[in-house]
């Protein structure tokens, strides 16, 4: 309708657009005012959807996370060993390189939650879970096919994703010696080790 209101972008849209402005630019171009521009709305409508940058940026972790879920569930579904899928895990846990725009906005979330309230904390919680809870799943199944060796699958979990963090954080800063390719070599070699040794 000529001289109409415009309609606001969906929701998923100006996720998306966040998302895309930290990959191009870097978080710290990322403002209220800069996202507005980016998709046609002022930075008190936007304010007005998501109340704080702590929550877009927390909601931004989710939606990013969707995508990732998708992928997970469709790369672990695959028919392949259990090995094999691990590493596919592995693979979508590690950062793309330094900057990478989903490793970089989860390092700011986590350093804001520092101060966030118990729904944040909670909603930070249930991402880390379901990559936790799939990959106990994959641990367990493969703990049962004979093609690792017995391990306390939550354990294990716990323990492997603290490594991948560590070095994930190394790779998505950019300290020196820690590309991509070098980081999954260390993995798969620990995962050689401990999981393939009395397999």
């Amino acid at each position: 309708m000529a001289g109409g209101r415009r309609q606001a972008p969906p929701r998923e849209d100006v996720l998306a657009a966040a998302m895309e402005m930290i990959a191009e630019r870097g978080l710290e171009k990322l403002t209220m005012a800069a996202l507005g521009r980016e998709v046609g709305m002022s930075s008190g409508h936007l304010l007005y959807y998501f109340r704080t940058k702590d929550e877009l940026l927390l909601q931004a972790l989710e939606w990013s996370e969707g995508r990732l879920g998708a992928e997970r569930a469709r790369l672990l579904a695959r028919r392949a060993t259990a090995r094999e899928r691990l590493d596919a895990y592995v693979d979508l846990y590690v950062p793309d390189g330094h900057r990478d725009p989903h490793w970089t906005l989860w390092l700011e979330v986590w350093n804001r939650s520092q101060n966030a309230d118990a729904d944040a904390r909670d909603r930070q919680a249930a991402i880390e879970g379901v990559w936790h809870r799939d990959l106990v799943a994959l641990l367990a199944e493969g703990v049962s096919r004979g093609e690792f060796r017995a391990v306390d699958a939550d354990r294990f979990a716990t323990r492997l994703r603290a490594l991948l963090d560590g070095f994930s954080i190394h790779v998505a800063i950019g300290l020196r010696g820690t590309d991509r390719g070098t980081i999954l070599g260390h993995v798969r070699e620990f995962l050689d080790d401990s999981l393939l040794a009395d397999a």
